[in-house]
């Protein structure tokens, strides 16, 4: 669909004249390309104009001037609206406000309520307005270049545009006075006086992406039943609160893979610190990932520091005695301060022993949802979160700057920053053992704006795009196309040089450099933005990887690119035939990878162990019929040569049968190693092998029938008496007997297996 036809069909009756002509600046675009080809471009040339001078030629504009005069017009236009309805948004919430508090009984306070739903909704709409002519001015404007290309002008504008009062502007004040009507509605603080202790409580935390054209959207969601949440009233700018956190780790990235690798008690160090401005007090916190399906839950552990204490902390140059004589003068309980002398003592001596040194900064902007003095839904959503790196690639490091974090004046280059394009939602859940979430918030996992991504980390994500040649390993959720243009920006332009011990390395030799985001164009970077968040796909990280291991492991290094067909067969064998699609609550992206328990490679095992057992079944068979055949002292006859044809038809299979469990056990351990989000059963091996087992009996059982007709027609109507059926004959009817009961046995197995 064209985007001006996309345009209209998007107006609001009431706003028809208020969106940008996207047709009008098409046609004037069109004029001005019809005036370059028919006068040249040397008529639109660049030229000095002086106010005192009156051009004495054409006095008449040209189609490329009007074009810029209409674009200013529409621009001021989008500005001017923008403004009035956001200043009728904000009367309208001063008098709802004003009613709220004069006191309401039931009627009126459901009337209040919609007034408020009117109100959030309207502003929702506003945000749609202003992103949809954002969008249609960058359009016209990328369509000017293309028709135009003498005169390139997106470039310049867009930085024009980026700087509009309508583009800029937060409106975000709006969102925290409708939540504090909607919460003394609610009478939020009478209500909420849970007790955190309670005996039974089940906590549990779930993450969540949410794209960026929906955070509006979600946060009315939500304020519609929980208050924004300020600890204080300093450092925050409308709803959201600045964030910093200073992650620590050594040379070799040992907590990042430890955190990776969800080993047992791996640890995260880091420092934090809420406001815009330069840290005063700072929170250090330790974070200790423990096995939740053994019951254990993951602990949070935190002190404050001054600023000034930091890095006389860090190099281990700060008494515990200092930190327990602040914390009794400001009279803490005696608990608290063994608990903080405690702490304070083991990630000092954790610092020092692994050799910890800033290395990865988060910074977003929190917004958090929650009624005071009840922690049963709290809700905390992260937006413009980005990722720095703290010691500059060029510069002084921290440590030799005398610094614990990264110096502000200093510029941050491309590859020393990553910016997540999407929000981050965090969900905690505080309810009784059997007790359900509230439905409004099952409502909001549902509706589709949230994707959920198991265990997402922003020090782990940001490890991962900002050290490509220091780390070992990547966590799954960057393969997903979504992220993929923001990890481009902060590559670096050559390929790095990746450990040889590493185990996600990637080719570097005969390999072109990754393409920098800024190089294609705008339809493929919105394209790569508008890819659903976890599509089941394979990517190119994925497939380099699994490439790799396949030819760079193997067993006979002169041949490098001995197993590279028998691969790629194999990926053709196992990729899905089309099928009918399966309900989304069924879809392998609607549940991100978790955790791998022992018990799945358990299962992989006894898998392999049963495919094996019917292989060693029918190939013991054979070879007991071969070595009854060759030990006979009958004479060759029907009898002997059909258990010879028999056990040949019947030992292949077998052979076939282990190789092809050998095969899928590997494919099946690749596949959980990774963690990857995909369908492991195979659909096509069990239905491939019973047929040939069919396909085996029905070939011995046209033999033995054509044997059989053969035998009647050379004996005639009259058959001679025969001997007593000798040693070859018998064990032939008997063998014969056993190996088609065990062949039909094993077909009935596979069958059951694919249906399993």
């Amino acid at each position: 669909m064209k985007f001006g036809k996309y345009l209209v069909e998007k107006q609001r009756p009431e706003w028809s004249e208020q969106y940008v002509d996207y047709k009008a600046l098409k046609d004037l675009i069109k004029e001005s390309a019809a005036e370059e080809a028919t006068a040249g471009v040397q008529n639109f040339s660049p030229r000095t104009t002086s106010l005192t001078v009156q051009r004495a030629a054409d006095k008449r504009d040209s189609a490329e001037e009007r074009f810029f005069q209409k674009l200013e017009a529409e621009v001021e236009k989008c500005g001017g609206f923008t403004a009035r309805l956001v200043g009728e948004l904000r009367e309208r919430l001063k008098q709802l406000q004003g009613r709220v508090r004069a006191g309401a009984d039931e009627a009126q306070r459901a009337e209040l309520l919609e007034e408020a739903k009117s109100i959030g909704d309207q502003f929702l709409q506003l945000e749609k307005y202003v992103n949809l002519n954002y969008m249609g001015f960058h359009k016209i404007l990328k369509k000017h270049d293309k028709m135009l290309p003498h005169s390139p002008c997106r470039q310049f504008y867009i930085s024009h545009l980026h700087n509009q009062p309508w583009v800029q502007g937060n409106y975000s004040d709006l969102l925290v006075a409708l939540s504090t009507v909607y919460s003394d509605l609610r009478g939020d603080a009478a209500a909420g006086q849970a007790d955190e202790a309670a005996e039974g409580i089940v906590r549990s935390t779930t993450k969540y992406w949410v794209r960026m054209s929906d955070v509006s959207t979600v946060k009315h969601h939500i304020l519609q039943h929980l208050p924004v949440y300020q600890y204080n009233k300093e450092g925050f700018s409308g709803d959201a609160q600045l964030i910093n956190s200073v992650y620590l780790d050594n040379s070799s990235l040992e907590l990042y893979h430890g955190r990776l690798d969800k080993r047992p008690n791996a640890i995260a160090l880091r420092i934090r610190w809420y406001g815009p401005d330069e840290p005063s007090e700072v929170f250090v916190e330790r974070k200790t990932h423990k096995e939740t399906w053994k019951g254990d839950e993951s602990l949070k552990e935190r002190f404050s520091l001054r600023e000034d204490q930091v890095l006389m902390y860090l190099d281990g140059d700060l008494p515990e005695e200092a930190i327990q004589q602040e914390m009794r003068l400001a009279g803490a309980p005696e608990e608290e301060v063994l608990r903080v002398s405690a702490l304070f003592c083991e990630a000092q001596r954790t610092v020092d022993a692994k050799q910890l040194k800033p290395m990865v900064r988060t910074q977003y902007q929190r917004t958090a949802f929650q009624i005071p003095f009840d922690a049963t839904v709290r809700i905390n959503l992260d937006t413009n979160v980005c990722m720095i790196k703290e010691n500059p690639e060029e510069g002084p490091t921290t440590a030799s700057a005398g610094r614990w974090y990264r110096d502000p004046s200093l510029p941050v280059h491309r590859t020393e920053i990553t910016r997540f394009p999407h929000a981050c939602l965090e969900l905690k859940l505080s309810l009784a053992e059997g007790e359900a979430p509230p439905e409004w918030v099952a409502d909001l996992v549902d509706s589709g704006l949230l994707t959920e991504v198991h265990k997402f980390s922003k020090f782990l994500h940001g490890t991962a795009a900002l050290f490509p040649d220091m780390v070992q390993a990547v966590p799954y959720w960057v393969d997903d196309e979504s992220v993929r243009a923001s990890m481009l920006m902060s590559a670096p332009e050559q390929p790095t040089v990746v450990d040889p011990s590493a185990r996600d390395q990637q080719e570097t030799i005969g390999h072109k450099p990754r393409k920098r985001l800024g190089e294609g164009s705008d339809d493929e970077e919105i394209e790569e933005l508008r890819q659903p968040l976890l599509r089941q796909s394979s990517s190119l990280v994925g497939r380099a990887r699994k490439h790799i291991a396949w030819t760079c492991h193997g067993s006979i290094p002169t041949v490098p690119n001995l197993g590279v067909p028998t691969l790629l067969s194999c990926r053709r064998w196992f990729s899905k035939p089309p099928m009918q699609p399966r309900p989304s609550s069924q879809l392998p992206t609607g549940e991100p990878p978790r955790r791998i328990e022992p018990k799945t490679f358990f299962a992989n095992e006894r898998t392999f162990l049963s495919w094996l057992h019917m292989a060693v079944t029918i190939g013991s068979i054979s070879a007991a019929l071969l070595g009854f055949s060759g030990s006979s002292k009958a004479d060759p006859g029907a009898g002997r040569n059909m258990i010879e044809f028999i056990a040949c038809i019947l030992l292949p299979v077998a052979i076939l049968m282990c190789g092809y469990a050998l095969l899928v056990f590997i494919w099946r351990g690749e596949q959980i190693r990774d963690k990857a989000a995909t369908l492991y059963d195979d659909r096509r091996g069990p239905l491939g092998l019973a047929a040939i087992i069919v396909a085996a009996l029905s070939l011995i059982f046209l033999v033995a029938f054509a044997d059989l007709i053969q035998l009647v027609r050379h004996h005639g109507d009259t058959p001679t008496p025969s001997p007593a059926p000798g040693p070859a004959a018998a064990l032939a009817g008997g063998a014969g007997q056993a190996a088609a009961e065990a062949a039909a046995a094993t077909a009935w197995s596979l069958l059951g297996m694919r249906a399993s």
